[in-house]
């Protein structure tokens, strides 16, 4: 058995994975060969259908533009110095130059093409090798409705354009359509890889939501989260957001209210006949989750969740069948969502709908369906002009508003699960939660 692979085993005890987490090394080869297919065969592509030739992306160390975060290989933490990538796309020989105006090879992929003693000038050898391939666009990455789209500092915008030939300012472009395609187009293997994501981050609720964690009456929201934040460290994870545990119960409860997501409160005690909900998610092999699951805490006398709240998940998984059916490629985020609140209204449920793309970042660039405050549609600027695309993941994050009589109160069911478009439509990644967590577990209980 590998080392890496015993410590895991010794820190899961108690506890079964159905993934094998990676050891650091396994990771990089990985993480490399991931980078080889997208540069060689899936860049091309990209370039091709935004009409970009040319794309520089520049960036200085520990002010990394987010693209060349995604393009560095393994080793590589950070840029270093100022790294400059040049891709040339000769679409009639079908060919594509990955080359570095740097000191060093970036990683296997990127030849560095700058030779400090034959040409000091770092500028001036990018402008002998824009002018030797003569280029039809150079685009360059700075966006007003992507963000990710816009890491070009201004300091190095001026720099370039300073230093470029004038004959050739004409051909500078927003590359902001091929940045955000890059960011959000998962490859084959990233996707078999992202089923193995979404699982661990299942497994790691599922404990967390059980009583090998919370003892009702003693263990706190704030225990779960830094129980949570705890285990992903010791499986030689990260996450990319502090988890959150909160509660609704029953109006007779003086703790309970109606929050916002706004003033959700720190810490609350668990109590049976609570319902949990957490906010949680990884990254892993430079993917990332974001999932949001339900637990009820049992009542001495109860042997499953009351039957409210087991219609009130139905209605919340309702709500996501009514966006993920809406989901069709073209369509930009603001008539997703106006279509798939109205669907749901109509149905009679109370819906609200705030789906962000998935993948290289947690909230990651492509089509926003919605916002937890702009549920009339949100600003060009967050995403709203650009069509759903295929081979993209996204956080299907919602609510839906549910009345219980039985406590006297409205609550939200939410829900946040990973979900993959692709050429045959919407599918979730690993599943979706249908059925309550149970604290404690009942024989036969999916938590198991």
């Amino acid at each position: 058995m590998k080392k890496g692979f015993l410590m895991l085993f010794l820190l899961c005890i108690g506890k079964t994975y159905s993934q094998q987490i990676l050891s650091e090394q396994e990771r990089a080869v990985v993480v490399d060969e991931i980078l080889d297919d997208r540069f060689n065969n899936l860049l091309p592509k990209l370039m091709d259908t935004a009409d970009i030739d040319m794309w520089v992306v520049i960036s200085r160390e520990y002010n990394e533009d987010p693209v060349i975060r995604t393009m560095l290989p393994a080793t590589w933490l950070n840029a270093r110095r100022r790294t400059i990538l040049l891709f040339y796309r000769d679409k009639e020989k079908n060919t594509i130059e990955k080359l570095a105006v740097a000191r060093y090879n970036v990683g296997k992929n990127i030849v560095s093409a700058w030779d400090k003693e034959k040409q000091p000038d770092q500028w001036k050898r990018l402008m002998e090798l824009i002018a030797e391939r003569n280029p039809n666009t150079i685009g360059l990455n700075y966006s007003k409705d992507h963000n990710i789209a816009d890491g070009l500092d201004k300091t190095d915008y001026d720099e370039f354009m300073s230093n470029l030939p004038k004959k050739l300012t004409s051909k500078v472009v927003s590359a902001e359509q091929l940045a955000v395609r890059w960011i959000e187009t998962r490859t084959e293997r990233e996707m078999i890889i992202y089923n193995q994501l979404v699982d661990i981050t299942h497994d790691i609720i599922a404990e967390a939501f059980s009583e090998k964690v919370i003892t009702p009456g003693v263990t706190t929201t704030s225990d779960v989260v830094w129980w949570m934040r705890q285990k992903v460290t010791d499986l030689g994870l990260e996450t990319w957001f502090h988890p959150t545990v909160d509660v609704q119960r029953s109006e007779k409860n003086k703790a309970s209210k109606f929050y916002s997501f706004a003033d959700k409160p720190d810490e609350m005690i668990i109590l049976p006949g609570d319902l949990l909900h957490c906010d949680f998610g990884i990254t892993y092999l430079r993917l990332n989750t974001d999932c949001q699951e339900l637990a009820y805490v049992l009542e001495p006398q109860e042997k499953s969740a009351p039957k409210f709240l087991v219609n009130g998940l139905k209605d919340g998984n309702r709500v996501q069948d009514f966006l993920t059916s809406t989901m069709k490629k073209g369509k930009t985020g603001n008539e997703i969502l106006a279509k798939s609140l109205s669907d749901a209204k109509a149905a009679g449920l109370q819906p609200s709908i705030y789906t962000h793309p998935l993948g290289m970042y947690g909230h990651s660039a492509g089509t926003t369906i919605g916002m937890w405050d702009s549920q009339g549609g949100v600003m060009k600027d967050d995403g709203e002009n650009y069509p759903l695309n295929t081979n993209t993941v996204y956080a299907i994050e919602l609510n839906t508003t549910v009345n219980i009589p039985e406590w006297n109160r409205d609550i939200r069911i939410m829900l946040e699960e990973a979900g993959f478009y692709g050429e045959n439509g919407f599918r979730y990644v690993n599943g979706r939660q249908t059925d309550l967590l149970l604290i404690p577990r009942v024989k036969g209980d999916q938590g198991n």
